[in-house]
């Protein structure tokens, strides 16, 4: 032990400095109770629920939350009345994550006495919204717990949210989530909650038009979080008013948060069309805005072209989606070259998909003469891939595209890419009868050649009748083939759409369930996990610039020793981006470099109670327990992922980075930052 000296009123006193607290995986309960939950053994788990440390009983009920063993509920519900609120909590996640409808009773009667811990309190809420059914859904709004409304108006503004995920959203849900979006100083918590149960309540419109539309309005206009503006664009989406299409078109150019601008942009409706016309003399509504002409509403070309123009590729590219859905009219038509000069490449190929997608037929051969151009010019594989895809609206290109689809040499993204637009092109209603067999016989090829991606794109057509109307013997006999090659558990994605695609057209009464890598195949290395201490910072240098993370070694102990031994072998070092969804995430860490890649091993879902709010860092997966070295970055808060994607780690410096990652940008390095290092900028949004 080391020893200071500090001196008071000219007396030195001797202190002791006080030691880092110890690992929590030196304890060596707390590694089998991992261990447990990483061999997926309820039996090993259920005693540990009654042991008289409370952080022992804690850890198991949430590991019963990654098992998701409804065998384990009765076990669970009297831990609803534990003594410490932890293990409250985490009984209730791990009651939620079973989403067995027994539990409901148990839940609801807890929320009827007074549970002092708001986590515990938000936990059986959000327990509740994955439990109910259609009959006992009310209970998230007929319950009324002891103390004020604003305790429990979070849980209740986010079990609504759960529930709603599952397809139980009903008027009365709306009219809940109004109130507890609308309150006059509503708690951000419940806010939140409650406009992004808005975005899940299909089948509602009607009832949000009539019950919602004020709130939704002035949510999107003046509230002061960010999150809650992009929700509420999201659900106006499904509003068809004038007054919507206003407000959407002003947050979509004026707010202040691009991820605001883009959930607007990606609400406008298509009956919108790009237009430089101004509105008469008579029109009420701003130019800035839209024209009412003749009875019609029209977008005006500024704030499109305004979009185009940001500076980050996410916005540039969520105004160019827009042009896939809408109809381009004559001015589009006259401003699509200086368009076209926009410096994002996805943007720029997603402006020329639109433009072959509403091409008149006589223009289809120019505009699609020009794409090939490009594809020709430019060495950039992912480009390469964007214009392969927007030629996947023409099926008079199914030559050329067939022929880049046998590529054997080059980055798999482009060959894989172009399987994937033939695919489109089958799916149109254009595709001549004739090149029937040409088609399938390049699936029977992409199937021979067995690469991955190409497996699971194969496998996914031959299954859907609208794209091969009758398979022959010879097709499945290719499934079973190239099924049977695969080495697993690294290539359990192809697997996976290879025996569905079997059972599909073999007519199984029952799914063959996926062989899943036990733990054995790679299990938890435990010195590596110990060699990790809690709080550990990564530095993930980047083409855009440095991300830090802030690794979640207590909850993700499994994740962040494969992580960090990748780390240590510069597995990472020089490999793509390769994913990127505006609003959504960026998603890398895959040696192939287009989503398909893996290691030899597998590891097991380990789904603690970690939220994806913004900057979130999980692992990707084809299902539970696939996960590998692919992992994603959230942009904004994206709950649906809670509790089905493990997270491993927490963006605390560079968001503003990881905003301007796009496809094709590279990780130049990952490094472990030395113990006790901080961040040296302000944590990420929430």
């Amino acid at each position: 032990m080391r020893l200071f000296f500090l001196f008071l009123v000219g007396v030195p006193l001797l202190v002791s400095a006080v030691p880092p607290p110890a690992h929590p995986y030196a304890d060596a309960t707390r590694r089998r109770i991992a261990t447990a939950q990483d061999e997926r053994k309820t039996a090993d788990l259920l005693p540990f629920l009654t042991d008289k440390n409370a952080t022992y009983r804690a850890a198991a009920a949430e590991a019963l939350g990654s098992v998701q063993d409804a065998k384990a509920v009765s076990a669970l519900l009297p831990l609803l009345h534990d003594a410490a609120p932890a293990v409250r909590r985490a009984a209730a996640y791990a009651l939620g994550q079973t989403g067995d409808s027994t539990a409901v009773p148990a839940l609801g009667q807890r929320l009827t006495q007074l549970e002092p811990n708001a986590l515990a309190r938000r936990a059986t809420y959000e327990a509740l919204g994955r439990c109910v059914t259609k009959r006992t859904v009310s209970q998230l709004w007929t319950i009324t717990p002891p103390g004020p409304d604003s305790a429990a108006a979070p849980g209740r503004a986010w079990g609504l949210y759960r529930a709603a995920l599952r397809g139980l959203a009903t008027p009365e849900a709306v009219g809940q989530a109004t109130k507890l979006l609308g309150q006059r100083n509503q708690v951000l918590a419940a806010r939140t909650g409650a406009s992004a149960a808005f975005t899940r309540m299909r089948g509602q419109d009607s009832t949000l038009a009539r019950v919602a539309l004020p709130v939704l309005l002035k949510g999107l206009s003046s509230d002061p979080n960010y999150f809650v503006r992009a929700n509420c664009a999201t659900a106006l989406g499904r509003v068809a008013r004038p007054v919507v299409y206003d407000a959407l078109a002003k947050a979509a150019r004026f707010d202040a948060d691009h991820q605001v601008r883009i959930g607007a942009l990606r609400a406008l409706p298509n009956t919108l069309q790009f237009s430089a016309m101004s509105p008469p003399p008579s029109a009420q509504l701003s130019v800035e805005r839209h024209a009412v002409v003749t009875g019609g509403l029209l977008m005006p070309q500024k704030v499109l072209s305004d979009e185009l123009a940001r500076p980050l590729a996410q916005e540039s590219l969520a105004a160019a989606e827009w042009f896939l859905k809408a109809k381009p009219d004559s001015a589009f038509n006259r401003a699509f070259p200086d368009l076209l000069k926009n410096k994002h490449f996805r943007a720029r190929t997603t402006l020329l998909q639109a433009s072959l997608r509403h091409a008149p037929a006589a223009q289809r051969p120019a505009t699609a003469d020009s794409i090939r151009r490009r594809y020709q010019r430019t060495a950039n594989q992912y480009e390469k891939a964007a214009l392969l895809t927007a030629l996947g609206e023409d099926p008079a290109q199914f030559d050329f595209v067939a022929k880049e689809a046998t590529l054997t040499t080059g980055p798999p993204v482009v060959p894989g890419t172009a399987l994937g637009a033939l695919v489109a092109m089958r799916g149109n209603k254009a595709f001549p009868a004739a090149r029937q067999a040409d088609f399938t016989a390049a699936l029977r090829r992409a199937l021979a050649g067995g690469d991955e991606a190409q497996l699971s794109t194969a496998a996914e057509a031959l299954a859907d009748p609208k794209l091969v109307p009758a398979p022959q013997a010879e097709d499945l006999a290719a499934l079973r083939q190239a099924r049977d090659k695969l080495t697993l558990p690294r290539e359990i994605e192809p697997w996976i759409a290879l025996q569905q695609a079997l059972d599909k057209l073999e007519k199984t009464a029952a799914l063959t369930p996926a062989p899943r890598g036990t733990a054995s195949q790679h299990p938890i290395d435990w010195a590596v996990v110990q060699s990790v201490p809690v709080g550990q910072r990564v530095r993930l240098a980047t083409t855009q610039g440095v991300v830090e993370l802030e690794l979640k070694v207590v909850e993700s102990p499994g994740a962040v020793a494969s992580f960090v031994a990748l780390v240590r072998q510069h597995f990472y070092d020089g490999l793509y981006f390769h994913r990127v969804v505006p609003n959504f995430v960026m998603q890398g860490g895959d040696p192939r470099g287009d989503g398909s890649g893996s290691t030899p091993y597998t590891l097991r879902s380990e789904l603690a109670q970690l939220t994806y709010g913004a900057g979130a860092v999980g692992l990707a997966s084809a299902g539970k327990d696939t996960e590998s070295c692919q992992f994603f970055v959230t942009h904004l808060p994206t709950p649906h992922l809670d509790g089905r994607y493990p997270i491993f780690a927490q963006v605390v410096r560079g968001l503003e980075v990881v905003q301007r990652l796009d496809i094709g940008d590279r990780i130049t390095a990952v490094t472990l930052l030395p113990a006790g290092a901080r961040p040296t900028a302000p944590s990420p949004k929430q």
